[in-house]
């Protein structure tokens, strides 16, 4: 029985910064549990409000079921108590509805569900999608806007009324105007978060549209620096949060924009900068360079 109700997910949720774990691999790519586990008790020191696993910076989209379900069961026996696990479903309906329920059968406290696989979606289909995995869980459902997962406002209102349990709105795309509609319309209802690459970025700007919490990629290898950050985003300290951006995530955007798919392999590539490596991002990403993983590297030395 999940630890949270779908409204005290979305509570916890929105009260502070959302950990987004790597998933770990061996060199022949597969799931490095034991190395998982020790990363994520490395974390435990430091404040956050939610662990998202496998997220899209774990390589969702990369991992056999039976790999999610593994990273899942994972992360549940290392959370710390009080912290929910919000599992992950995704693919075609039938396939996200079997692990959303897969999910809470494996101790998740609510479902990232992340866009449907491959196929162009109309407003329709993408509201009878969530629908249906809303109707397959107890427990409370994130949505990932992104890519062919475009909600429109009446969309996400339909859903609103009709299935307490949906919680939450991850924005990947950057609408701002939806945003700033969904914050004045649903903001009692819906836990914003920012879902952007690398959300520090944008993590700013986004609070004003109601987005208290965003996805931490970076908090994965400068867990103190990135729990600093937020606190400044959420004490609307300019100065601080200008002078980070300029001192470290600017130059690091620099190299992530350098190839798709960077925004993963970054994060692996820090962790490696950091003295904990993660083993290799699965095809079809791409690692950095040898170059680009000494310039991360030198990078990293100002955050951790």
């Amino acid at each position: 029985m999940a630890r949270f109700s779908p409204d005290d997910l979305r509570r916890v949720l929105g009260s502070g910064l959302l950990s987004f774990p790597v998933t770990h691999t061996t060199a022949d790519y597969a799931f490095d549990e034991p190395a998982y586990r020790a990363h994520l008790q490395r974390l435990t020191g430091y404040d956050v409000a939610g662990l998202f696993a496998p997220g899209g910076t774990g390589e969702f989209f990369s991992l056999t079921h039976t790999e999610v379900e593994a990273v899942l069961r994972a992360t549940v026996a290392e959370a710390a108590d009080g912290l929910p696990v919000v599992g992950a479903a995704g693919y075609g309906t039938a396939t996200a509805t079997a692990m959303a329920r897969q999910a809470e059968e494996n101790g998740a406290d609510g479902i990232l569900l992340l866009p449907p696989y491959l196929t162009e979606v109309g407003q329709e289909g993408l509201h009878a999608h969530v629908a249906r995995v809303c109707a397959a869980t107890s427990l409370g459902v994130v949505v990932y806007h992104r890519a062919n997962a475009r909600f429109t406002a009446g969309t996400v209102a339909r859903l609103v009324a009709e299935f307490p349990n949906f919680v939450g709105f991850k924005d990947g795309v950057c609408d701002i105007d939806l945003m700033a509609r969904l914050h004045a319309e649903h903001g009692d209802r819906l836990v914003l978060i920012g879902g952007l690459p690398t959300a520090e970025t944008y993590a700013l700007p986004y609070l004003e549209l109601g987005a208290t919490t965003y996805s931490s990629a970076i908090f994965n290898f400068a867990p103190r620096w990135a729990a600093d950050f937020y606190a400044a985003v959420r004490a609307h300290d300019k100065d601080q949060v200008y002078a980070r951006l300029r001192e470290f995530v600017l130059p690091y955007l620099t190299i992530r924009d350098r190839a798709p798919g960077y925004a993963v392999s970054i994060v692996k590539a820090g962790l490696t900068a950091a003295g904990h490596p993660a083993g290799p991002v699965r095809p079809p990403l791409t690692d950095l360079t040898g170059d680009e993983h000494a310039e991360l590297a030198e990078l990293v030395k100002k955050v951790v």
